[in-house]
C-alpha cells in the first residue's frame, strides 16, 4: 500500500474493538469503549511528540524532568462520528486545541460534502491529528485533510479505528505523506461504501440513530 499505515495491535485495542465490533452492544457500551480505545490510540499517535527538559521541585530535592515541548497539537474531528475518539484524545491531552470539519456523504454519489469548517487561528506552527473513526471510502478523508492542507499545519497525521485497502489507497493517492493510524485494516468496501466486516454506521451506533 502507498503512504505510512501504523495498525495498532495493542491486545486491548484489539478487545475493544472486538466489544465495537459486536452487533448487541449498546450505545452506551459503544461510546464508552469508544473512547476507551481512543484513549490508547493517542499513546501511540503522540509517540513522536517533542520534549524539553524542565527544571521541577519534588518533595525531596531539586531536578529535571522531561515534559512537553509546548501546547501546539490540534485535534481535529470530522463530524459526527470523530466526536467519539476526541472525548478519549482529550483526556489524554487535555490542552490540546480542537478544530471540526463537517461533512456528509452524499448517499448516491458516496462524495464528501461540506458543511462547516472551524480550526484555531495561526496553524502553521501546530501538528494536527484527524479523527474518524472509519477510514471508508476515503472521500471525507481526503476532503477534510485537503482543506487543512491549506492553513499550513507543520504536521497532520490520520487517525481512524477501521479502514480497509480501497480507502487507504485512494486516501494516500491524493496524501501519500500523511500516516494513518488504525487499530485494523479490514477486508473490503461492499457496494453501499461500507467496511466489511467493520461495525456498521459508527455515528449510528454511537448516538443510537439511523
Amino acid at each position: 500500500m502507498p503512504g505510512e499505515v501504523v495498525v495498532i495491535g495493542h491486545p486491548l485495542v484489539q478487545h475493544k474493538l472486538g466489544l465495537l465490533r459486536t452487533k448487541t452492544t449498546s450505545t452506551s457500551t459503544f461510546r464508552s469503549l469508544l473512547a476507551e480505545v481512543s484513549m490508547l490510540l493517542a499513546y501511540e499517535v503522540t509517540r513522536d511528540l517533542p520534549t524539553q527538559d524542565v527544571p521541577v521541585e519534588t518533595p525531596l530535592a531539586r531536578t529535571t524532568v522531561r515534559m512537553l515541548d509546548g501546547k501546539k497539537i490540534v485535534f481535529v474531528s470530522i463530524l459526527r462520528a470523530g466526536t467519539g475518539l476526541l472525548d478519549g484524545m482529550l483526556r489524554i491531552l487535555p490542552g490540546a486545541r480542537v478544530g471540526h470539519v463537517g461533512l456528509y456523504r452524499d448517499p448516491t454519489t458516496l462524495a464528501a460534502v461540506e458543511y462547516y469548517f472551524k480550526v484555531p487561528s495561526e496553524m502553521q506552527d501546530r501538528d494536527v491529528i484527524v479523527l474518524d473513526p472509519m477510514l471508508a471510502t476515503g472521500n471525507s478523508a481526503v476532503a477534510a485533510v485537503e482543506r487543512l492542507q491549506a492553513t499550513r499545519p507543520r504536521s497532520i497525521k490520520f487517525v481512524c479505528l477501521l479502514t480497509c485497502p480501497e480507502g487507504l489507497r485512494h486516501f494516500h493517492a491524493s496524501h501519500p505523506t500523511v500516516p494513518v493510524y488504525t487499530a485494523a485494516v479490514d477486508s473490503h468496501l461492499d457496494r453501499h461504501g461500507y467496511i466489511v466486516p467493520g461495525l456498521g454506521d459508527a455515528g449510528d451506533r454511537l448516538f443510537g440513530t439511523k
